[in-house]
């Protein structure tokens, strides 16, 4: 059974995190940041993720931390969970559209952490969350899951949509990549 948990402490915030890679999206997420916890939830539904996530962070500050970090300890967990790597698909992509928004996501589940990304925002925040920090989410995710992420805004206007189609389109990456086809580790070294 593919699952992990991770507990992450510091002194601007408190995590834990609970993943299991087979589920059937179950899902319970607070961190604070209610626009935050909606895309967390999204991208635990559609990658069919069972994610249970508790943070406590130091939003009097910001949300940068909350955000980061749990990237951070979600990123791990998945590392986790995915023990060796072998027997995986180890690619996803997907291209999602969100009303007048499209974003595409490739994922390679390479243990070589890299992050592109690509999505011009036109506002500074969505509800409580500050745009700027869905970079920092997945940046903190790609180095922590040992993942080679692309992601990017292919059209849009609505801030949200964009960023909405973003998870999306990273959860159905995700969830092709860890898919399970029962043969050896899929590379030519034999290792990831």
């Amino acid at each position: 059974m593919r699952t992990a948990e991770i507990k992450r402490k510091t002194k601007e915030t408190d995590i834990e995190i609970f993943i299991k890679l087979d589920g059937e999206g179950r899902v319970s997420v607070d961190t604070g940041v209610g626009f935050f916890d909606h895309m967390l939830t999204a991208f635990a539904v559609h990658s069919g993720t069972d994610m249970q996530i508790t943070c406590t962070g130091d939003l009097n500050v910001d949300a940068h931390h909350t955000v980061e970090d749990v990237g951070i300890a979600l990123g791990q967990a998945f590392a986790k969970a995915l023990g060796d790597r072998s027997g995986i698909a180890r690619y996803g992509s997907a291209f999602i559209p969100m009303d007048e928004a499209l974003c595409f996501c490739a994922v390679d589940i390479s243990g070589r952490p890299f992050l592109a990304y690509n999505a011009q925002l036109s506002d500074f925040r969505c509800g409580d969350f500050d745009n700027c920090l869905a970079e920092e989410f997945f940046r903190a995710f790609a180095f922590n899951a040992g993942i080679t992420l692309h992601i990017r805004e292919e059209y849009g206007k609505n801030d949200h949509h964009i960023i909405e189609a973003m998870f999306k389109a990273f959860a159905h990456a995700m969830s092709a990549a860890v898919t399970l086809t029962g043969g050896g580790t899929l590379s030519t070294k034999g290792v990831l």
